[in-house]
């Protein structure tokens, strides 16, 4: 047995140290590369202070530090690296800050009340949309009053164009924040209140998104069953139950955002890839697509022929709001399906491989983004609204597949475990009174429930502080560990939009940046 060990040490080293790239093992690599870093660190000593004309802001929903280094793996092994060394688009971005996440009433918080901090910066109760810490969830008599506007909104009263991309419902808590203000994030249609509710006056979330900003340019994603009257058949599945409409008061939603539009502007409705891809741009003003009745689906299992991805939903976005000489805002959250992202639906259902390639999507839509934008004119933000309870470890050796084993059995029960692990969830599995051996389950499948400590139907959201990425015009704003709305408030400082323009002259510049060049003037005469 202990000639067997030692075979197995030797083994280990000698794979160890196959695992180093060659040019790692050179002293010089690293120090070049930590010079080329210090050169670009050098270079942000001159910060863009320009007006920011575009602003993005990109939401991975529930995509905790954890989250974006396992990303971070994963792509690089899906172009055949090992994967640590990768870069997401979001780790070139120049500035990095940590948002603390915590809602009013709440230590671990929910969707809903952090999408209210980052989209209308100030901070909310758990389980409530675009209104202050005074309203209750599922009161709706509390609401009167206590409404709050979003960035969104400081964009359109600014003269931008403004829209919206998502890949949950876009009735969902992150995206209704920018257009709505409901006591409870689930009041997706009339069909979801109760009687209370609805006596009280309160709207549903649909409704809000057709008039409380009519205006909105760009709407993409899920949610259609929201839209239509209690049991209209979808057009996508017409015999699938739970796909008819939900609405009480019969109204057709879509047809009523047609209506209300100005006269002679065109306005399009596609809820099929092929009829989203097909659009002239320059002949459409305003673009509603919803391409599942409820979330979109993961990205994994998605139908390429009927779903746009959200690289592609989000390339159409901006080439529609970019038609606007004033410039535009627009929201992108990917991961979303679910209570939240499809990365956080992902990591609820305790399915790493879908919470992770779903994040991968998510950043691939960031450089796609990037390319069609300028950080001369474009202020980009990527961050999340929460973390899980998402966790990768066991001393795995370099190159490690991200959804591989740890390399050692547990020292307590003598069996194997996943690299990636929860802290609670659906993945708690005992089988003969003891944890579930994984080498017999096909642990790398795609629907694949990582085992968790704590038994949960659904796992939970983490507490810990989310990352901040940003890139462009005042970016430097978001710089260090800041409060989770405090973001709205940089990016509209940084457009010369809402309350806040003292620094801007009426051109909507700031007057610093219009000094600058008589103040270069006098320097080169003195």
């Amino acid at each position: 047995m202990n000639a067997l060990l030692l075979l197995l040490l030797l083994l280990a080293q000698l794979c160890s140290a196959s695992l180093v790239p060659e040019r790692e093992k050179d002293p010089e690599y690293w120090r070049a590369q930590a010079q080329d870093t210090l050169r670009d660190a050098l270079r942000l000593q001159r910060l863009n202070q320009n007006v920011a004309k575009n602003l993005i802001l990109f939401l991975g929903d529930g995509m905790g530090v954890s989250t974006v280094t396992a990303a971070r793996i994963l792509k690089g092994q899906l172009q055949n690296h090992k994967g640590e060394e990768s870069r997401l688009e979001m780790d070139k971005f120049p500035y990095v800050a940590l948002a603390k996440t915590y809602n009013t009433n709440a230590q671990v918080p929910d969707s809903a009340g952090t999408a209210t901090a980052y989209l209308c910066g100030v901070k909310a109760n758990e389980g409530t949309v675009g209104v202050t810490a005074g309203v209750t969830r599922d009161r709706c008599n509390t609401t009167k009053g206590q409404e709050v506007t979003s960035i969104l909104r400081w964009a359109k009263d600014g003269g931008k164009a403004v829209g919206i991309v998502t890949t949950t419902r876009v009735t969902h808590a992150t995206p209704s924040a920018a257009y709505a203000h409901s006591a409870n994030r689930d009041w997706y249609s009339d069909g979801e209140m109760p009687p209370d509710a609805l006596e009280g006056g309160c709207k549903d979330i649909a409704r809000q998104l057709v008039e409380n900003i009519p205006d909105i340019e760009v709407i993409l994603g899920g949610g259609r069953k929201y839209m239509f009257p209690k049991n209209a058949s979808d057009v996508e599945y017409p015999h699938e139950d739970k796909h008819r409409g939900t609405r009480l008061d019969r109204r057709d939603l879509v047809q009523a955002w047609h209506d209300v539009k100005p006269p002679g502007k065109v306005a399009k409705y596609v809820w099929h890839r092929r009829d989203l891809l097909a659009l002239n741009l320059s002949r459409v003003d305003f673009l509603l697509g919803l391409f599942e009745p409820g979330d979109m689906v993961y990205e994994l299992d998605r139908n390429n022929e009927t779903d746009p991805s959200l690289t592609e939903m989000v390339a159409v976005a901006i080439r529609m709001l970019q038609k606007n000489p004033r410039g535009f805002f627009l929201l992108v959250e990917g991961g979303g399906r679910g209570e939240g992202g499809r990365i956080d639906h992902g990591h609820h259902e305790g399915k790493a491989k879908q919470a992770l390639h779903e994040a991968v999507e998510l950043d691939r839509a960031i450089g796609l983004a990037t390319r069609l934008t300028s950080p001369q004119d474009t202020l980009s933000v990527v961050t999340a609204d929460h973390s899980h309870v998402f966790t990768f470890g066991g001393y795995t050796p370099r190159g490690n597949p991200i959804f591989g084993l740890a390399p050692m059995q547990s020292d307590v029960d003598r069996k194997p475990f996943t690299s990636i692990l929860y802290g609670n969830g659906p993945g708690y599995k005992i089988v003969a009174g003891e944890r579930e051996n994984v080498s017999a389950v096909d642990f790398a499948h795609a629907d694949y429930q990582a085992q968790s400590a704590v038994p949960l139907r659904q796992e939970t959201h983490g507490g810990e502080d989310v990352a901040v990425f940003a890139r462009g015009p005042m970016a430097h704003l978001l710089h260090g560990v800041h409060e989770q709305n405090y973001i709205p408030h940089a990016m509209a400082y940084a457009a010369c939009i809402g309350s806040n323009r003292a620094h801007c002259n009426a051109a909507g510049r700031p007057a610093a940046s219009i000094l600058l060049p008589f103040l270069a003037l006098l320097f080169l005469l003195c």
